[in-house]
């Protein structure tokens, strides 16, 4: 009786689970269909894909594929399809023929959860909603005016990292780590520009909580949930990942409500703070700048705009340590342009090309965001002719086209004399460290100004070595902003003007 009853259940068990596998697959496999002419494609596996093919780093992984099987190609990831592109000619393509088809943003968990849902600058789908957000973003946040109202914030934060360093090594060549240094200027660049305060270096509860809720909001906003291309996975949430972001969704928004409301209530020296500039404008417009937009917007800023900086000038410093001779020439340009009678400032900036030079260089081979934020055709369109469908997933592969050697003479080398030999003739769709088109990152003018300041700074004030005669290890590590597999140790000293310019007014 129990075996005929236990062969019963096997049996229904069975039923089940081939009946599983034949709706998985005809729901989650590629559409044949003879009408259509997709890019080329892998041999896939049903129900997971592509899938498989896949490994960490993801854009060598797919420039592995491209290199095999084209410029333009086509996977399935789950129930999702998918073009990758890593040609300037098709991203051009991509960014003006098509650009407003591919404005939207897919619809990841991240985005819903985090990203209040899809009520921030960067997840939104293209729409009145997310034309508001560019339009605060442009004209209230980046704009030059408001970016010029916090150049004192982003010079006296220079001022600190500069004192810091000169407190250690005022003896002689010191080792400093610097990454962290890096991460506490700009994350204190971004909190001052939006709050009026500092939180790194703050031995406070505040300030540790805040910390730590922004670390772990990348970590999570960087991580391949399985979800986002398998949904019936939803309900099983076999990762954690929806758990940890719906707690951090609560954690994070009781933060930065708690920003807003310390804004509005007081009235010192935050006067001036883009909270309180988009809380002044709330009043006049409550439709356009509710407190959820306004801390979409905060997140967007602080998320975007910390380990970004923070990496590419942990990368550009790791360049010119492997290049010492470009280290010397860029010395040379400062000293000759600015001086050693006082501080390199962001006026000065237009005049130093061969800084200008070794930035866009880093940005070519080390770009912070390898793939570009991924886009969603919200039409059938074409590609390179080839046909994409209405709701495929863009994916842009910049590493892989600022490294294409059909694109770039040496593109493995570090050479900052390219750029200045090809000037305003290098093609945009060749190097894309910001995005293109109307999905372009706003943010690009302040990056640039912090980049360039404090990677000017550091050249100008400090003598740099590194710390034994290999060189410095340029592998990438994992993480949504490519960061380096093995934070930046470096020997540095000051030079020999530096006591009497800023050493007093610093410390």
């Amino acid at each position: 009786m129990w075996e005929a009853r236990m062969e019963d259940y096997m049996l229904l068990y069975s039923s089940f689970l081939v009946i599983f596998l034949l709706l998985a697959f005809k729901l989650f496999s590629p559409t044949k269909s003879s009408s259509k002419t997709l890019p080329p494609s892998p041999p896939s596996l049903p129900i997971l894909g592509h899938v498989h093919l896949l490994k960490e780093p993801l854009h060598r992984s797919l420039q592995t594929l491209s290199q095999k099987y084209g410029p333009i190609i086509s996977l399935r990831f789950g129930s999702r399809l998918v073009v990758v592109v890593s040609s300037p000619l098709a991203v051009k393509e991509c960014f003006t023929t098509n650009d407003i088809i591919f404005a939207n943003r897919p619809k990841l968990l991240a985005g819903k959860y985090i990203g209040y849902n899809y009520n921030m600058l960067g997840a939104d789908s293209y729409g009145e909603q997310w034309r508001n957000l560019r339009r605060i973003g442009t004209l209230e946040i980046f704009s030059s005016n408001r970016l010029n109202m916090c150049l004192d914030t982003r010079r006296d934060e220079i001022k600190i990292l500069l004192g810091k360093l000169y407190h250690i090594s005022s003896r002689g060549f010191a080792k400093v780590e610097i990454k962290s240094m890096f991460l506490e200027l700009t994350y204190n660049i971004i909190m001052r520009m939006l709050s009026g305060k500092c939180y790194y270096g703050k031995d406070t509860e505040e300030a540790r909580r805040f910390k730590e809720i922004v670390e772990e909001t990348l970590r999570c906003a960087g991580a391949a949930n399985i979800e986002d291309f398998f949904p019936f996975l939803r309900w099983v949430d076999c990762q954690g990942l929806i758990k940890k972001m719906k707690r951090l969704r609560k954690e994070s928004d009781m933060a930065l409500q708690a920003l807003l409301d310390e804004q509005r209530n007081d009235g010192s020296d935050t006067r001036n703070s883009t909270i309180s500039h988009l809380l002044s404008l709330q009043k006049l417009q409550p439709q356009y700048y509710a407190d959820e937009i306004v801390k979409g917007l905060i997140l967007a800023l602080i998320l975007a705009g910390t380990d970004t900086s923070a990496a590419t000038l942990e990368w550009a410093m790791s360049n010119l340590l492997n290049h010492p001779g470009v280290l010397e020439k860029a010395r040379a340009e400062i000293d000759a342009k600015v001086g050693q009678g006082r501080l390199i400032d962001e006026s000065d900036l237009s005049k130093l090309p061969y800084l200008q030079a070794i930035i866009t260089e880093t940005l070519r081979l080390y770009p912070v965001a390898p793939l570009l934020i991924p886009h969603m055709s919200s039409k059938n369109c074409s590609v390179g002719g080839y046909d994409v469908p209405k709701d495929t997933m863009l994916l842009i592969n910049a590493w892989a086209i600022h490294r294409d050697p059909e694109v770039w003479d040496d593109p493995e080398s570090f050479k900052p004399e390219r750029i200045l030999e090809n000037g305003a003739g290098i093609d945009g769709y060749k190097i894309l460290p910001f995005g293109m088109g109307r999905r372009a990152c706003p943010g690009m003018g302040m990056a640039n100004r912090v980049i360039g300041l404090t990677l000017g700074s550091l050249i100008q004030c400090f003598e740099w070595e590194r710390v034994g005669v290999e060189e410095i290890d340029m592998k990438e590590g994992s993480g949504l902003t490519m960061p380096k597999a093995q934070p930046l140790v470096a020997m540095c000293k000051p030079r020999h003007f530096i006591d009497g310019i800023f050493i007093g007014e610093a410390l």
